[in-house]
């Protein structure tokens, strides 16, 4: 699937045009299954112990498959960043126009996969260009209504980036909150078609606060013991 979407979109490039939205969401859904398996992988490979196998194995399988997760991220990111972005960057617009929504999604997209990389690639300055890659979705986020899915998706996201990559714990409660905040006060203005993801991703902000205060509050308790 993910060949078949690379030169979907080489072809497409090659005459200025952009995907649809069924073929944007095949090339997320394509690479997110790869790129997840292999981060499934890793986190195993990482955390647990292996009766019967030798330390010297699991390392040399644990090199092939960070190889594996480094080569995928970087192919889908040349994909955004040579091919789609340069064809919809808007920088700025109104909620109305569809290319705004398309700009922050592979922003967003360029976002997550530079923080995976820097879950296991550390120091090579990943953590800079993750940042950079949503602070700027953000700010074309901007003009979108604050309860849309895309919208919401990349401020759990980022809020994530600033909890697990760039510990910055506060930052990442506050953009959390702001976002489900100002979700919530828009709630009764949700479109029926939107209305299931929007509500998830509210909730997942929600769980990851109430997950991150209690640990905050431990780490305080730790500290006055």
């Amino acid at each position: 699937m993910i060949h078949f979407m690379s030169e979907l979109v080489t072809k497409k490039s090659e005459k200025n045009e952009q995907l649809d939205l069924e073929e944007r969401n095949l090339l997320s859904v394509a690479y997110k299954n790869v790129v997840g398996s292999k981060r499934s992988s890793w986190r195993t490979l990482t955390g647990g112990t292996f009766a019967g196998v030798g330390h010297d194995a699991v390392t040399k399988y644990l090199k092939v498959v960070e190889k594996e997760l480094e080569d995928s991220c970087k192919e889908v990111l040349t994909i955004l960043e040579e091919k789609l972005l340069p064809n919809c960057t808007v920088g700025a617009g109104s909620e109305d126009n569809p290319e705004v929504e398309t700009e922050v999604f592979y922003r967003k997209m360029c976002g997550d996969y530079y923080r995976y990389m820097s879950e296991f690639l550390k120091e090579q300055g990943y953590e800079g260009k993750t940042e950079e890659f949503y602070k700027k979705a953000m700010e074309v986020a901007s003009a979108l209504p604050e309860t849309h899915p895309t919208k919401l998706g990349l401020a759990l996201n980022f809020s994530v980036c600033y909890y697990e990559i760039l510990k910055k714990p506060e930052k990442a409660c506050q953009l959390a909150k702001e976002a489900f905040d100002a979700a919530i006060e828009k709630l009764d203005k949700l479109s029926d078609t939107t209305y299931k993801d929007s509500t998830l991703i509210m909730q997942l902000l929600r769980d990851n606060l109430t997950l991150w205060s209690s640990e905050a509050d431990e780490e305080e308790e730790t500290k006055h013991a």
